[in-house]
């Protein structure tokens, strides 16, 4: 029996709403706990930013030769004018940096994956944290996060295997690594192979995909576990496939500095075990009570206003802005939008649409800022009198494109795996390949991510074998 899914990718067609006003797990008010505490013996964070710096030099350093040689302005750029790595790019920076092809292109792509590098169309520039990079420890930790995030595409996956058995191992490996580090210490990988098909069988087993035996005086009831002469004999097969792809995986996240492989053992290493707690934990920003919120800068109180309910969100924006002048009020929210966190990007112009008219001339000056661009037309339609139900029509279709990756890269980073599911449903374009397609050409400098993470989460692995597909293309610069 097969998935119940349907295979069909076309997309239902719903109208766009804003994120803040999404009834989503975003902007529900979670129960207040204490900040949970690192297991006992994790290195401070100094310590991991030590250790990531470490790991992450050789991507570091070809990136800071891209920016000083092929920026713009430079007289040494390429002969196609672009910052992208090309053939003579790369033998120029093997030249330079004393590498081999191969190596250049590796610590390219790692740097990419770690965001040192964004690359926007035809051409790259240097991400924000390679700015950051020797002041800002948590700028550090969030590449390496980012990095650890796309271990699946940091080593090709074995040619010979099939595409959906690959997609089930990397939806699985979550739980391997939940394993790893609850175990703190080595495990042996014939055991990690053990769970691996444990949850590979619960995975099948959610889409109705396990062998099933007829009950004469009943319904159909599961295969008991010894064999049945009405099991599948594929079966033993498929899970046969899984050691080599245990085997890619953990070479993988090895290959991102996760975790170390050896004896027929495996190790998170303390980047590793850290990334997979702080992922266990989902470690997110409490709500603010509303006085803490007023006195807090603009990004802390939009942290703070993430977890609230859109009506209670636009009270504390009120109670904000009434604490300081408009003026300064609004610089600092067009701030935090600038930043890498889409979903505080969203939530500052849901605050400024609670400014009014005083905000118009700064949000008219944005205009021209393409991360900022689809929010302000949108803010701007709106505060022309255009119901919101229809302010959308004013972006073109590249500009909304641009959005929903955005908004994506929002939901993936603080929703849950469902929700981003859910958002798939509110692109314009009438099929996932076609959504694909434009996804790609934007040039949104999260797309990879974006799409590693929808991937993730889908449960059609049809689906997630293309968005996968697509994120691997995007990656390699197809």
């Amino acid at each position: 029996m097969t998935s119940r899914i349907p295979r069909d990718s076309r997309l239902r067609l719903v109208r766009p709403r804003p994120l803040a006003a999404a009834p989503t797990a975003v902007n529900q008010r979670r129960p207040r706990r204490p900040a949970p505490r690192p297991p006992e013996g994790t290195p401070a964070p100094a310590e991991l930013a030590r250790m990531a710096r470490s790991g992450l030099a050789a991507a570091a350093r070809v990136a800071r030769w891209a920016d000083n040689a092929l920026g713009p302005g430079r007289d040494a750029a390429t002969a196609d004018g672009k910052a992208t790595l090309s053939e003579a790019t790369a033998d120029r920076a093997a030249r330079d940096l004393g590498l081999t092809l191969d190596q250049v292109r590796h610590d390219w792509d790692t740097a990419r994956l770690a965001g040192l590098v964004e690359v926007h169309g035809d051409s790259a520039r240097p991400g924000w944290r390679l700015r950051a990079w020797n002041r800002d420890d948590s700028a550090v930790l969030r590449g390496w996060v980012a990095l650890f995030d796309a271990w699946s595409l940091a080593t090709p996956e074995p040619a010979e295997e099939e595409a959906a058995a690959v997609a089930e191992v990397v939806s699985a490996m979550p739980q391997v690594l939940s394993f790893l580090q609850l175990s703190a210490g080595p495990v042996p990988v014939d055991q990690l192979l053990d769970l691996l098909r444990q949850r590979v069988t619960e995975l099948r087993t959610e889409r109705c995909e396990v062998p099933y035996v007829a009950d004469a005086a009943g319904p159909p009831a599961p295969a008991a576990p010894e064999p049945s002469a009405d099991a599948d004999p594929a079966e033993p097969a498929r899970d046969a496939e899984l050691a080599p792809l245990l085997d890619w995986a953990l070479h993988a996240l090895a290959s991102v500095g996760a975790l170390t492989c050896g004896d027929g053992q495996a190790t998170l290493t303390p980047l590793g075990s850290w990334a997979v707690w702080v992922k266990l934990e989902q470690i997110c920003v409490a709500a603010q009570s509303p006085a803490g919120n007023i006195e807090q800068a603009a990004e802390d109180m939009l942290r703070g206003c993430a977890q609230l309910r859109p009506n209670a969100a636009r009270a504390e924006y009120r109670a904000w802005l009434a604490a300081r002048p408009v003026g300064s009020a609004v610089t600092e929210l067009l701030v935090a939008s600038r930043g890498e966190d889409a979903l505080l990007r969203g939530l500052a112009f849901e605050a400024l649409r609670v400014v009014g008219a005083p905000a118009e001339p700064d949000v008219r000056a944005v205009v021209e800022e393409p991360a900022l661009r689809p929010y302000a037309l949108l803010w701007l339609a709106e505060h022309d009198g255009v119901d919101p139900e229809d302010a959308h029509e004013v972006l073109t279709r590249e500009e909304a494109t641009w959005l929903w990756v955005d908004t994506a890269a929002a939901v993936a980073d603080h929703g849950e795996a469902p929700m981003l599911v859910r958002h798939l449903e509110s692109a314009l374009q009438p099929t996932v390949p076609a959504l694909l397609a434009e996804v790609r050409a934007v040039g949104h400098p999260r797309t990879v991510q974006v799409l590693v993470a929808l991937a993730a989460a889908h449960p059609d692995p049809a689906l997630a074998k293309a968005v996968r597909r697509a994120a691997f293309q995007v990656h390699r610069g197809g």
